[in-house]
């Protein structure tokens, strides 16, 4: 096996691209598959903003997909899944119907219109380019924190982002995460430093500070947007395991609980998190207990990517900007 990222891209078989505009404050993450990847969605949270995920369910026809998209606009987003349609259409990639192909693109997205970034983008958003630019840049190393989709994104207290690790299984197969951490609520006990899922940290992946001995009452005070600012958390996790659309419903619902280890709330009613599950088909399982270990890794690595994320950000440009987790900690 080559050398591990703690990416999600460890995962064989998938590229991730970021594209994202400075005066927009906002962008659009890409995951694109080398094969058409069995796929399926949870969606947990009380106002998502969602394409293509009724075929992801497991009585639909469709075998597999060609592309995931995280990214800003809130609905007005919904518009990259088309550029990197148009980006896989040129590569001659899609669902073949007689002489057509069809590239089948799913996406979420986050609620990012209030973060001090330009809006005014005048009849179309740019979202359409930013997918096509993002699927164009896919690879295998990419930026977290504040970049691609996650570039707009913000938490109750401090800047959110983009995050990503990686994980082996005992029996050898990798689970990755990728997560737009947007949250209503906080990846932070109290005003911090210490994270919420500082028991899972990995190394010093996001600061090494661990878990404190114990969390008093007055750090678990809710900490929140409030009002009705909506605000979601969108992730993708992924296995390099040989996983019938069943499965992956399974790996997609069990895995929102790294969410809500992640954070202090969430699935709440003014927020939309969204799990997408994809198997890229590499390495068949051993016995059904295979397959609860990579639900129980998909789960601790959203728990991570979502302290990665927040901790990889850097403040927006703006005045009124939240600061970010190093801007507060160093």
């Amino acid at each position: 096996m080559s050398e591990m990222r703690n990416l999600i891209t460890d995962v064989a078989g998938l590229r991730i691209g970021n594209a994202h505009d400075v005066a927009l404050a906002s962008g659009v993450t890409v995951a694109l598959f080398d094969e058409p990847a069995v796929a399926s969605c949870a969606v947990l949270g009380g106002a998502p903003g969602t394409r293509e995920t009724d075929l992801l369910e497991p009585d639909k026809m469709v075998p597999g997909i060609h592309g995931i998209v995280l990214s800003g606009g809130s609905a007005f987003g919904l518009d990259a899944a088309s550029g990197v349609q148009a980006y896989l259409r040129e590569q001659g990639i899609g669902f073949a119907v007689g002489n057509a192909r069809v590239p089948l693109v799913s996406q979420a997205v986050i609620f990012d219109m209030l973060n001090g970034g330009d809006k005014e983008w005048g009849r179309y958003p740019p979202y359409r380019e930013l997918g096509y630019e993002a699927a164009r840049e896919a690879g295998l190393d990419f930026a977290l924190g504040t970049a691609g989709g996650g570039y707009g994104a913000t938490t109750a207290n401090l800047k959110g982002g983009l995050g990503s690790v990686s994980a082996t299984t005992a029996s050898g197969h990798v689970v990755g995460a990728i997560v737009i951490v947007n949250s209503i609520a906080s990846a932070v006990i109290g005003q911090g430093p210490h994270f919420w899922a500082g028991a899972f940290e990995e190394g010093d992946e996001f600061g090494g500070h661990g878990h404190p001995e114990k969390v008093h009452p007055d750090k678990r005070e809710l900490i929140w947007k409030g009002g009705p600012q909506p605000a979601t958390t969108i992730a993708l996790v992924a296995t390099d395991a040989v996983l019938t659309k069943g499965q992956a419903k399974r790996l997609a619902i069990s895995s929102h609980a790294g969410i809500a280890r992640g954070l202090r709330f969430s699935h709440a009613l003014y927020d939309g998190d969204t799990v997408f599950a994809a198997a890229t088909g590499r390495k068949a399982l051993d016995s059904l207990e295979d397959f609860t270990h990579i639900t129980a890794a998909a789960a601790d690595c959203i728990t991570r990517a979502i302290a990665r994320g927040v901790y990889e950000a850097t403040a927006l440009p703006f005045a009124s900007a939240q600061p970010s987790w190093r801007d507060r900690f160093g």
